[in-house]
């Protein structure tokens, strides 16, 4: 189960349980709308109480980021998982956004909404 919030140019998601490819569509399909109506997007994942996720949506997040190479700003994600950190980092390469791992969720949002541009 997912929740979203969005907010000008953020959209949040926090995964609570099993991450399914239902969850994964319902985020592309809001993320899908503020990139075609607000341009570039930062993205906030909270994955802290994420308990697992299905092969299906591995698949779809690797295509979903290489259509979307040059959509994203900054990406925040938030977990203290060791496995979750190194599929963060490896997940850059699919994306032209700077991607952060934090542990403290005031620290990823104040990060997000920083004005300056992120480094390339």
């Amino acid at each position: 189960m997912i929740t979203t919030d969005h907010r000008p140019n953020l959209v949040a998601v926090a995964v609570f349980g099993e991450f399914t490819l239902a969850d994964y569509k319902e985020f592309e399909e809001l993320v899908n709308y503020k990139i075609q109506f607000e341009g570039p997007v930062s993205l906030l994942f909270d994955l802290r109480e994420m308990a697992g996720f299905t092969l299906d949506v591995a698949w779809e997040e690797i295509k979903f980021s290489r259509k979307h190479a040059h959509d994203f700003r900054r990406v925040a994600v938030l977990t203290q998982d060791q496995w979750l950190t190194w599929s963060a980092w490896i997940s850059q390469i699919f994306v032209d956004a700077e991607v952060l791992v934090f542990d403290d969720e005031t620290e990823a949002r104040t990060w997000l909404e920083a004005t300056e541009e992120p480094a390339q």
